[in-house]
């Protein structure tokens, strides 16, 4: 049985933005064809997901609908945990909006190499920690039961304070960036707001002179 991973399913998929139902009917036609087809497609990769290596899910195979007039939330990621956004691409977008969709785009990308990349390091080192404690007491990598060895809390707090310590400067970079990147979001967010405005109120101004 597949696992519930359709589109559109609130459990695996979100708007970035909540919006009135007669908003939504502006997307007409065989809009629910489609939206079954895309979700049947997307049941299928997050079901084969799993068997894929690591280094083919840098890149989101999730798709929204294709009339879809929002920006969609897929699944998350199997290497970095992160959710891809696909940004919807208006046809009257203006240089403001689309300055601000491909700075949101180009620090999606940043996010899921550094997180990918971060994540497998963390598992290699992790599993290379597990062997040599293990090693060093003379056990296998398998108990007698069969079952796949491990350490107690007590000796993976011995990790986990190394990983920290060791990547400290690596995640104060990205932190640095992070914040970066959000105020610069942020800031063409408002201009694109202010330009909505600017131009819902020369419209006005026009239909009250015509």
């Amino acid at each position: 049985m597949l696992p519930e991973c359709r589109a559109g399913s609130p459990a695996s998929l979100s708007r970035l933005e909540s919006r009135d139902l007669n908003d939504r009917q502006t997307c007409t036609g065989d809009r629910k064809a489609e939206d079954y087809m895309w979700s049947r497609a997307n049941q299928l990769f997050c079901w084969a997901s799993p068997l894929l290596p690591c280094c083919w899910c840098q890149v989101s195979r999730f798709c929204p609908p294709r009339k879809s007039c929002y920006d969609w939330i897929g699944p998350p990621d199997k290497c970095s945990n992160l959710r891809p956004v696909h940004f919807y691409i208006p046809e009257n977008e203006s240089p403001l909006e689309q300055k601000l969709r491909e700075l949101r785009q180009e620090t999606q990308e940043w996010n899921q190499q550094f997180w990918a990349n971060q994540n497998l390091t963390f598992r290699k080192e992790k599993e290379e920690f597990i062997h040599s404690r293990l090693k060093a007491k003379g056990l296998g990598l398998r108990a007698e039961s069969g079952q796949k060895a491990t350490l107690n809390a007590e000796e993976m707090a011995d990790f986990y304070k190394e990983f920290l310590s060791k990547n400290f400067q690596k995640h104060m970079y990205y932190n640095r960036d992070w914040y970066k990147r959000n105020f610069a979001i942020t800031y063409f967010m408002g201009k694109v707001a202010l330009e909505k405005i600017w131009n819902k109120l020369r419209l006005k101004q026009k239909k009250t002179i015509n």
